[in-house]
């Protein structure tokens, strides 16, 4: 081993006074600084992030005695998955919805939704819930709360109240932003199988995407007016849910059919479909309307001009992006014919058929690997095996140079180097199934080169946050990682003892405030939470789950809790209030949905301790 690096849990033992509390601050400082600058002084996520992770390569080599060089390669490792596959998934998903806005067809799919009902409860869900899930999983990145809070707007909400509906229903969705994003970033960055992750997820979600929708049209109107829509609610809620439930599990049946980076979009989708075939025999009694609104659709605007003259400070840039993510209307709309709302959606069906076929590449792959090619695909596989859809590339000077503290070891088992392997997952990653679906959609769509520029170019300016916020965060997260600060971190949190899986889902929640998204709080705390469930397990705690089971819960609840993080994070609640016209509100707002976020964070913590603990909740947990 070249430089064979050793970590300690304590590593100013016998050198200070009160050596464990002194390491467990510096442990903490890269954190504590990132929550001072994004926090207190108000910095931009990339400079944050680029300052902790300055923090972090700084104490793991003067104060855990990390080489620099072992140190600096952890950073680029985590900044290299940031790009593939977790920058180049969401960059690709968000170029496909600008070739749709600018084709003009995000626009006709989103009357196609607005039409289906006068009652704004009903425009709430479909808008609010089904539609922003279907974008939180194609786009992300804050789209679902500046989309549908000005489509809500322009159909005659209160602008206020449309900001703070969409901030509460952009939060059962969330695990599977951006296809699957933060699972793809929690399994990265803990080495446990996004696949199993995906199914833990699976079997918390759906409860809160059931209740999610009621709480939205609660906040609304009266507890009489919400449960006189109650059979709408129960269909777009109860769809979205056998949805999310379905796709996040179903490869734990069928290996074949790994769906689960599709659950928002197929959700969303489905949720909308099978609600607008219900609301063609069903109908509310009374049709609750605002005052002031009359029995036609009010226009969607354009952004006005003084929300982005406002948009000036630290989150301008957040703020910024709603000029082009508004639809666009124009003053005589042609009529929807089946014919144009199929081209519509077109580029999302596109886009979920070529993720199924990608899906089913990967697991032949992995089929050959255990069976050989006859069985797992005959001349298809034969003809992709030479080429192979992924290689595993060894990190140099940190692949297996890194042993954990001896005391975070299961008893008896060995000592084993830590690995380090970048998985260069060039076909069978999301996002290169996403940028075909976009370049099948250019000649689909008859974009000029014009457009395709303006989408690119587009895609380029909306990413330029948050791409470089997540690959910061990640490099923050791998040198903690790597240099053993997450592990002096974990054993401290241990103390909570039987409590931690509540508080593990309140952990995430932190996250996704401190770093506005789920992906960037499962970079940030995710092999913490490893670490933390493999210590609480070790003092007896989970009697109904083994080692396995007990880090698959804890580290998902970091996911599943942040979600609810979402609504409260300085992002969303800036583009929420530049999408509505409220920017100035911004404290308003988080006051009006503070409290909402702690309620519903709080309950994520509740289902996780009933299935650490209580029989039959533990046989939901999954095994690796």
């Amino acid at each position: 081993m070249l430089w064979a690096y050793q970590q300690y849990l304590d590593p100013l033992a016998d050198k200070v006074f009160w050596s464990r509390a002194w390491s467990t601050l510096f442990a903490a400082l890269p954190v504590l600084v990132l929550f001072y600058l994004l926090v207190v002084r108000r910095w931009l996520a990339p400079k944050a992030g680029a300052a902790a992770a300055a923090t972090a390569l700084v104490l793991a080599v003067v104060v855990y005695g990390m080489p620099a060089g072992m140190a600096g390669m952890a950073f680029f490792y985590g900044v290299g998955f940031g790009l593939l596959p977790v920058g180049w998934t969401i960059f690709n998903a968000m170029l496909l919805y600008n070739i749709t806005v600018r084709t003009g067809q995000f626009d006709i799919g989103r009357r196609s939704i607005a039409g289906l009902s006068g009652d704004a409860r009903i425009q709430a869900i479909l808008i609010g819930f089904s539609f922003g899930a279907f974008l939180e999983g194609s786009a992300g990145g804050g789209t679902p709360v500046a989309i549908c809070g000005a489509i809500m707007v322009g159909l005659g909400f209160d602008p206020f109240l449309a900001a703070v509906l969409c901030l509460i229903a952009n939060t059962s969705p969330v695990a599977y932003g951006g296809l699957g994003t933060p699972i793809i970033v929690l399994g990265g960055v803990t080495d446990l199988p996004a696949d199993t992750l995906s199914i833990m997820a699976g079997h918390q979600l759906p409860l809160l995407s059931l209740v999610v929708p009621l709480y939205m049209v609660k906040c609304m109107c009266s507890w009489r007016q919400t449960f006189a829509v109650w059979p709408a609610l129960l269909v777009a809620g109860g769809s979205f849910s056998l949805f999310q439930l379905t796709f996040a599990t179903i490869h734990a049946y069928e290996p074949s059919l790994v769906l689960w980076p599709m659950t928002d979009i197929g959700g969303g989708m489905f949720s909308l479909i099978v609600t607008a075939i219900f609301l063609r025999y069903w109908k509310p009694k009374e049709e609750f309307r605002f005052p002031g609104v009359r029995g036609q659709k009010s226009e969607v605007r354009r952004q006005e001009p003084e929300a982005t003259r406002a948009a000036e400070g630290p989150h301008a840039a957040e703020a910024a992006l709603t000029s082009d993510l508004r639809p666009l209307t124009s003053a005589a709309e042609k009529p929807l014919t089946v014919r144009s709302v199929s081209l519509a959606w077109a580029p999302w069906v596109l886009m979920s058929v070529l993720l199924l076929l990608t899906g089913l590449v990967r697991q032949m792959e992995e089929d050959t690997k255990t069976h050989g090619p006859r069985r797992a695909g005959g001349g298809f596989v034969r003809l992709i095996d030479p080429l192979h859809t992924n290689y595993q590339l060894a990190i140099p000077w940190l692949h297996e140079e890194v042993t954990r503290d001896p005391r975070l070891l299961e008893e008896g088992r060995p000592s084993k180097p830590e690995s380090a392997f970048f998985n260069l997952a060039w076909l069978t990653a999301p996002g290169t199934a996403v940028f075909l679906a976009a370049m099948l959609s250019i000649p689909m769509l008859r974009m000029s080169r014009a457009d395709v520029a303006w989408s690119f170019r587009r895609t380029f300016v909306q990413m330029r946050i948050p791409i470089p916020t997540i690959c910061f965060m990640l490099g923050l997260s791998y040198v903690t990682r790597y240099a053993g600060m997450d592990a002096t971190l974990g054993v401290a949190f241990a103390a909570t003892g039987m409590m931690y899986p509540f508080f593990a889902a309140i952990l995430g929640w932190l996250g996704v405030f401190l770093t506005g998204t789920d992906a960037g709080s499962n970079a940030l705390f995710g092999s913490l939470q490893k670490i933390t469930a493999t210590e609480i397990h070790k003092a007896g705690a989970f009697a109904h789950l083994d080692l396995s089971q007990a880090q698959v819960l804890i580290c998902t609840a970091n996911s599943t809790g942040g979600v609810m993080g979402k609504m409260i994070d300085a992002q969303s609640i800036v583009v929420a209030t530049a999408a509505t016209n409220q920017l100035g509100r911004e404290a308003d707002i988080f006051k009006a949905v503070v409290w909402h976020s702690i309620l519903l964070a709080s309950i994520v913590g509740v289902i996780v301790l009933l299935q650490a603990y209580l029989v039959p909740f533990t046989l939901l947990v999954p095994r690796p």
